[in-house]
C-alpha cells in the first residue's frame, strides 16, 4: 500500500503563515529576506508545503522502492529554535560549498541555523542554484 506524502504543497497564505507564526522579530525580518532570496533565485513563487514549510517551484520523484511524489525544489522553515533549511538533494555532494557556508549543523536532508547573518548568502545562492539545476533535469 503506497504511503501518502505528509509534506504537499497547500493554499495556506505564505505571508499570514509567517507573521502569525514566527513570534521573533529578527527570525521574521530573515523569513521575509529569505522569501525574498529563494524567490529571486528560483523564479519561483513562494507556496506553502505542509503546515510550516515555505517551498518554491516543485519536482517529482521516484525512489527504485516505487515511492513516488512531488516535493520543493528548494525551501525553508522558521522553526522554534533555529531555521531547517531545504536546499540540499540527497544525492548531490555540495561539499565544497558547505565548507564555506558559515556558521551551521546538517542533518540528513537540512541546513540548520540560528540567524541568517549566520551563513555566508553568496555560498547559499550557490547552493540554492546547483540544487535547482540538478533537480530540474
Amino acid at each position: 500500500m503506497a504511503t501518502k506524502n505528509k509534506t504537499t504543497e497547500t493554499e495556506a497564505g505564505v505571508i499570514d503563515f509567517i507573521n502569525s507564526f514566527v513570534d521573533n522579530e529578527q527570525k521574521k525580518h530573515d523569513s521575509f529576506a529569505l522569501i525574498e532570496l529563494m524567490k529571486k533565485w528560483s523564479g519561483f513563487e513562494p507556496k506553502m508545503w505542509g503546515p510550516t514549510i515555505v517551498g518554491f517551484g516543485s519536482y517529482h520523484y521516484k525512489y527504485a522502492s516505487g515511492h513516488e511524489g512531488d516535493s520543493m525544489i528548494i525551501g525553508f522553515s522558521p522553526r522554534k529554535n533555529e531555521f531547517s533549511l531545504y536546499v540540499v538533494a540527497p544525492d548531490k555532494d555540495y561539499s565544497s560549498l558547505l565548507d564555506k557556508l558559515g556558521k551551521y549543523k546538517m542533518g540528513k536532508a537540512c541546513i540548520y541555523f540560528k540567524k541568517l547573518s549566520d551563513l555566508d548568502v553568496s555560498v547559499l545562492e550557490a547552493i540554492c542554484k546547483e540544487t535547482i539545476q540538478h533537480l530540474s533535469k
